[in-house]
């Protein structure tokens, strides 16, 4: 019994790199059985993402398949297939990241899949919404910070574009496959019916920046330009002090008038240009400049204390190594020293968020390929000998981890 409030829901998991397994993780760590259906070579990440201690086992790879198992089929030999449709007919969930064509041309379409499991989620992730001209072309995370904007707000706010250097796109659209699939679950439960879901990376993204950036023209007609001032303003980032950084915000006017006494400007909390939140508003850019060339004075440590007092948000600037050294994070057990069986001792990553009717309690590792392709194939009916089989062809991979 894995535990966690969805304990029992079986997801096959035909995705790769971040996003599809971004959404699978976050299932899997509250109680979901999934099963991790990989090409013989494996999931790309597993070597994409650089190296681990053994071949095809990168940082992120195990940091995005934790308890799942993984099942190797080749989709290309009937037998793998076979054994795939056995999977579906079980499944609560298929959840797949490919182009839609390339679904269809494997036969593996809502319409394909209905007929043998009707009471499936089908879930579909793919770079572009099926009704427009983009629809048949491949997506990357980069791909769509381009062209749905996340690269022009660097461009706007410091000149050149940029793309945020981790995969946002991918890991906002894997969030929003979480709930997606949960409602459609929630709506089984009340009607008995599966249902398809189609989510196109590009139009949510698109939809993220412009809830940020429509800006004045969100009205009709414009009444200005787009694009957030106090998102895209040059002092919108980590500010210099004596000795570091810091990260500060001050947004109320209490938080703002304290920053003002902090910096030995108290005369700005009248001043018609900062005494309220619109007038703030309207006169960002120097509002940020009085405040970045006061934060000079003082060293990071004397701010935090002063605005730690004063209850304004702030918090020391932090690179990745800090991070791992963060004493917050050691107080609530964030990071965690497993054995691997075979990567050795790693770091693993706590749940950040918490439910009264708890988690996942048998934690499971990130799977070699192919680890558990014996297990599931015996799960579902296949004989010793008819395994052996599917191994010597190629079909399947056994990839269980030997005990040393």
């Amino acid at each position: 019994m894995a535990g966690g409030p969805l304990e029992g829901v079986r997801i096959i998991d035909m995705t790769s790199v971040v996003v599809g397994p971004l959404a699978t993780q976050i299932m899997a760590d509250y109680g979901a059985d999934v099963i991790k259906v990989e090409a013989p070579s494996g999931d790309i990440v597993r070597t994409l993402a650089g190296r681990g201690v053994t071949p095809g086992m990168s940082g992120k790879f195990l940091h995005l398949n934790r308890n799942k198992r993984s099942i190797a089929l080749d989709l290309k030999q009937p037998g793998a297939r076979a054994a795939l449709m056995k999977l579906i007919e079980r499944a609560d969930v298929l959840i797949w990241n490919m182009r839609p064509p390339a679904m269809a041309r494997l036969k593996l379409g809502y319409e394909d899949l209905r007929g043998i499991n009707p009471r499936m989620i089908y879930c579909g992730m793919f770079g572009f919404g099926q009704g427009g001209r983009y629809r048949d072309k491949p997506a990357y995370d980069s791909i769509i910070q381009g062209s749905a904007g996340i690269a022009a707000l660097h461009h706007r706010a410091t000149g050149e574009p940029r793309y945020l250097p981790m995969v946002i796109a991918d890991r906002t659209v894997g969030l929003i496959a979480v709930q997606m699939i949960l409602m459609a679950l929630y709506a089984r439960s009340r009607t008995g019916e599966g249902q398809a879901i189609q989510i196109p990376m590009f139009e949510n993204i698109v939809k993220s920046v412009l809830e940020e950036h429509m800006y004045l023209k969100t009205f009709d007609p414009p009444l200005g330009p787009t694009g957030d001032p106090r998102l895209l303003d040059p002092q919108a980032r980590p500010l210099p002090t004596k000795d570091g950084w810091i990260c500060i915000s001050g947004n109320t006017d209490a938080q703002a008038f304290a920053i003002f006494d902090a910096i030995g400007k108290p005369e700005l909390k009248t001043d018609p240009r900062f005494n309220s939140i619109a007038a703030r508003f309207k006169h960002t850019a120097e509002y940020f400049r009085i405040r970045a060339e006061g934060l000079k004075q003082k060293t990071t440590a004397e701010w935090i204390e002063i605005f730690d007092r004063t209850d304004v948000p702030a918090m020391p600037f932090q690179t990745l190594d800090d991070l791992m050294e963060d004493p917050h994070l050691a107080d609530i057990g964030f990071f965690q020293r497993i054995d691997h069986p075979t990567e050795g001792m790693i770091w693993n990553m706590a749940l950040p968020n918490r439910i009264s009717g708890g988690a996942r309690h048998d934690f499971r590792p990130a799977p070699n390929i192919g680890q558990h392709s014996v297990e599931i194939l015996s799960e579902i009916g296949y004989r010793e000998a008819d395994i052996e089989a599917m191994i010597a062809s190629g079909t399947t991979v056994d990839g269980r981890v030997k005990k040393q």
